[in-house]
């Protein structure tokens, strides 16, 4: 039941410092119940051998643009983004071509030498390699709406995990799936969110933004999150 869900985020400001909005983009209920789709075109991932946080991400992005700047056809998809990860579906036939859990996202950034462009990280868990995926848009503000709604989702995964701990009987098990009222499994949370200070910045200026997940390497569910704004 859809009014079972009501789910208090904290707004962009207060989830991490600094942040330049004021408002989420979607209701909780959209990334909980449903999807925000969105297209862009897919450069392709690189592997990240020196994980260096929005750094190797601005890195990949521009490596990945001037390694396709003269590509006649780049992939079109779809990035379905929920509060349990992300997927990449072909714009042309609707397959799913790959699925990230959102633990498994540790940066999504845009990039600040051109602003339609974007990636996030992940970590593959056999292999424990980190891989780039850059995407581009046709528009900036669209670029800019799917970081944010990436964030969100971070958010929204957090918070369901904190109302699971809530809700969890006195001497379960301990890796048990937990069961919220959404009746969707999410993972058990191991730590809070850990502010990150970040030197404040002009909210009314144009800026290059990224959403910054640091999962311990150990953990199931450690969250530091931090917005990280560049003003040009």
């Amino acid at each position: 039941d859809r009014r079972e869900s009501k789910l208090t985020l904290r707004p962009p400001s207060l989830a991490a410092p600094y942040a330049p909005v004021q408002n989420w983009q979607h209701q909780p209920e959209k990334l909980i119940f449903e999807s925000c789709g969105y297209e862009a075109n897919y450069l392709g991932s690189m592997l990240i051998k020196d994980l260096r946080g929005t750094e190797s991400t601005q890195d990949a992005c521009a490596k990945m643009r001037k390694s396709t700047e003269h590509m006649k056809k780049i992939p079109t998809i779809i990035l379905s983004i929920t509060y349990k990860g992300v997927k990449f579906i072909d714009a042309s036939n609707k397959n799913v071509i790959a699925e990230h859990e959102i633990r498994n996202i540790s940066c999504a950034a845009q990039d600040p030498e051109d602003l339609c462009t974007f990636a996030y990280i992940t970590k593959d868990l056999q292999t424990s390699h980190h891989y780039c995926h850059v995407f581009s848009t046709v528009d900036v503000n669209l670029t800019y709406e799917i970081i944010l709604t990436l964030g969100q989702a971070f958010e929204v995964a957090y918070q369901l995990a904190l109302q699971a701990q809530r809700a969890k009987p006195l001497g379960a098990a301990a890796g048990e799936t937990i069961e919220t009222k959404s009746s969707k499994p999410v993972p058990k949370p191991r730590a809070g969110v850990r502010k990150s200070a970040v030197p404040d910045q002009d909210s009314q200026s144009h800026a290059s933004v990224s959403w910054v997940v640091d999962p311990k390497q150990d953990s199931k569910w450690t969250l530091s999150t931090k917005y990280e704004t560049t003003i040009f």
